[in-house]
């Protein structure tokens, strides 16, 4: 799946380095550490296994993070695989049955699983035993292997596309929402001392304003500051250094990369509501990157709206972008 740009693949391993490892440590999202953190203190005092979990939200939130927190903090061994790469019962048989007592499996993109795969998961969750067919046709013979008790931690972007069946399954369901700028601030700010750089507060203001309320993208652009300012400016971050290097990413002072601003472009030459695949037409990228990566900031930042007709422009997204916006009826009128 696509990303913003300044975003870099081979950032995913040093961004591990910058994770949390309690839930102590873990900056926003609240509400759901502290749901977390009760679970977790609650199944250890019980010596019970932790109820399954489900996290939903954006991607480059933390869910990861959480689920190997929670693994961390139950002393449990960790198992990590995405959805997309189970693509049959056989493989996810393998996985199950290679977990050690009380284990951590977590499960990404957890929506992307075969429905055939999503039902088999439903006895290994309940009941902690799965039943394999050897052979087919008339030679088929069912073997019931017993698991030892495990949690599995599911991270979706698009929780509404598990089926309701599986979705129940899970005791813990939770929503990471998108993060504030002091969160952001914060959060960058003990990133910087990892990194050994030395920022100042406006300065991470500056990067976390302009983040799209996402760690993982705050993080990002503070590694490609941080190169700039080791080259050029002493190493260290102000407010001067981080325009310099968010300009250099195609950031602009909203936050707006260059796709998010095609995005808003397209929609205003429209003038009108428009469908997703007509944007992602427009724009050279697929319906899914628009809707789970750009689409959240857009929305809650104010600049999109979705109606029942396609996706619309604010009178802050024209505005954004230079130009007069059309005369709006009385109906567009109550959307902004």
């Amino acid at each position: 799946m696509s990303q913003p740009q300044g975003f870099d693949q081979r950032d995913d391993q040093s961004d591990r380095a910058l994770r949390p490892k309690r839930l102590a440590d873990f900056t926003g999202q609240v509400p759901v550490t502290r749901n977390l953190s009760l679970a977790i203190q609650a199944a250890r005092q019980r010596k019970e296994q932790l109820d399954h979990v489900l996290l939903s939200g954006p991607p480059g939130l933390g869910k990861t993070t959480l689920a190997h927190i929670m693994a961390a903090e139950m002393g449990a061994e960790i198992r990590e695989t995405a959805g997309p790469l189970i693509e049959k019962p056989g493989d996810l048989a393998g996985i199950l049955s290679s977990l050690k007592q009380g284990a951590v499996l977590f499960i990404d993109e957890i929506h992307s699983l075969k429905r055939v795969v999503e039902e088999y998961l439903y006895s290994a969750m309940e009941d902690f035993r799965i039943t394999i067919q050897l052979g087919e046709g008339a030679t088929t013979q069912a073997l019931t292997l017993t698991l030892p008790p495990f949690t599995l931690v599911g991270a979706t972007t698009r929780e509404g596309q598990l089926s309701a069946p599986f979705r129940s399954r899970f005791g813990i369901r939770e929503r990471l929402d998108l993060y504030s700028p002091d969160e952001l601030g914060r959060i960058l700010a003990r990133s910087a001392t990892l990194l050994g750089v030395a920022a100042d507060a406006p300065g991470l203001a500056t990067i976390a304003r302009r983040s799209r309320g996402t760690a993982r993208y705050a993080n990002n652009h503070l590694r490609r500051i941080r190169d700039l300012a080791q080259v050029s400016y002493g190493n260290r971050i102000d407010v001067a250094v981080a325009n310099e290097g968010l300009a250099m990413l195609g950031v602009d002072a909203a936050g707006l990369t260059e796709l998010d601003r095609r995005i808003l472009g397209c929609l205003a030459t429209h003038r009108r509501a428009v469908g997703l695949k007509t944007v992602a037409v427009t724009v050279g990228e697929d319906e899914a990157t628009i809707e789970d990566i750009y689409e959240p900031f857009l929305i809650q930042s104010g600049y999109l709206v979705k109606t029942p007709t396609g996706r619309l422009l604010t009178v802050k997204a024209y505005q954004h972008l230079g130009l007069t916006p059309p005369e709006a009826d009385e109906n567009q009128q109550r959307l902004f």
